[in-house]
């Protein structure tokens, strides 16, 4: 599976069999300014600024877009000349006074925040906290229109104060739909991952696994796969808890008793959903392929092979939110933190999925308020193929 990467060009890729053909889309949209991006800091003890920098150092990216850093002037300089990086920054009061073409930056941060590299500590962690909630207020305000979070640090986050388990719970917090549980996405270019649990140790994964929730996820799945990246019909593969799917309850209940009825209702209710299937079986076999969105029952299990596959160009997307939410998925790398080792390829990717999403968004949104023409446009061959001709899992 190819996931939609860059797209300069206004074509709408269209499959016919095994080949893609260009038409020219029905509806002509006006140009846009380049979209305001926020990009917070993240650990100041980690990677955060050099992978902004490295991301932002060929030109054409201003084309795309316009940035807005959140963090500390006296940080960004100190590691750019640590690092010997070229960097001109745009210093801002507010995101509103932003400047197409430059390297802008909101400095949120007060005081002077000692750089350790790799370290742990109390004042990287409440850094990152200050300039994630100036952006987060920015972004409801509508100051920009998409947030990327470089890589934090839970245990500074807490030792600071931070009362969150991470990004995505505070995020949640302070989302216009606050109400509504998120969903963690990653994704990169083979596949697609949304987490039944998230940061919960693997010894009370299964306590924590209902119908109820297991099935709130896939509707939110589902409605992002459509919403965010405008999939007509997208396809998702639910994977078992225990090994060989429980082989018949023998090996564990929660395929028989949670997962299997909680596929049975999305179906049900008009939503393409399959499983559940063995985990080992599934990325062995390469089924990922036939699927546009897969949801695992424990971290681990998904972000391996995830990981594995594409650990370079993986990005976090934060679904169920009123706002764009997406970072790298990588840590903060305190281990080469200060050498100029740190590859951006996962920032610039999370930097083009705000984009895309956002503008997808847009699009969605357009089209509900005129259904004629319609907007959706699969970009996989073989999304709306039969699906009748699923892969059948291999016995072990």
């Amino acid at each position: 599976m190819a996931l939609d990467k860059r797209n300069h060009s206004n074509r709408v890729p269209v499959f016919e069999g095994n080949k893609e053909t260009e038409e020219t889309p029905q509806v002509q949209r006006p140009s846009r300014p380049p979209m305001k991006v926020g990009i917070t800091h993240g650990d100041t003890n980690g990677v955060g600024y050099e992978i902004i920098l490295k991301s932002f150092a060929d030109a054409p990216m201003f084309d795309l877009c316009t940035p807005v850093i959140y963090g500390s002037f006296k940080l960004a300089l100190a590691h750019a000349k640590a690092l010997d990086m070229k960097a001109q920054f745009n210093v801002v009061a507010s995101a509103n006074e932003a400047l197409p073409g430059k390297l802008n930056l909101v400095d949120c941060v007060p005081g002077d925040v000692p750089l350790e590299w790799g370290k742990v500590s109390a004042e990287a962690g409440h850094a990152a906290y200050v300039a994630l909630e100036r952006a987060t207020e920015d972004l409801n305000a509508g100051q920009i229109e998409a947030l990327v979070t470089a890589p934090i640090c839970k245990e500074s986050m807490k030792l600071s104060g931070f009362k969150y388990v991470g990004h995505t719970e505070y995020l949640a917090s302070v989302s216009a739909e606050g109400q509504n549980e998120p969903l963690m996405i990653l994704q990169n270019e083979m596949m697609r991952v949304a987490l039944a649990t998230v940061h919960e140790p693997l010894q009370q994964v299964a306590g924590q696994l209902t119908q109820e929730k297991i099935e709130t996820r896939l509707r939110a799945l589902y409605q992002s796969l459509r919403r965010d990246f405008l999939l007509s019909s997208p396809r998702i593969a639910v994977l078992a808890l225990n090994p060989h799917s429980g082989d018949g309850g023998t090996l564990g209940a929660e395929e028989q008793e949670i997962i299997s009825p909680a596929i049975q209702t999305l179906v049900d209710e008009g939503v393409p959903c399959f499983g559940p299937y063995s985990a080992d079986g599934f990325f062995g076999a390469a089924m990922y392929t036939h699927f546009d969105g897969i949801l695992a029952m424990y971290h681990d299990q998904g972000l391996i092979p995830l990981k594995a596959l594409g650990m370079d160009s993986g990005v976090n997307v934060t679904a169920g939110l009123s706002f764009v939410r997406t970072s790298p998925d990588h840590g903060t790398a305190f281990d080469i933190a200060g050498q100029g080792k740190a590859d951006a390829a996962s920032m610039r990717s999370a930097i083009y999925a705000a984009m895309d999403i956002k503008r997808n968004r847009e699009a969605d949104d357009e089209a509900k308020q005129n259904p004629l023409p319609k907007l959706y446009h699969e970009r996989r061959e073989d999304s709306e193929r039969s699906r009748h001709t699923l892969p059948q899992e291999k016995a072990e």
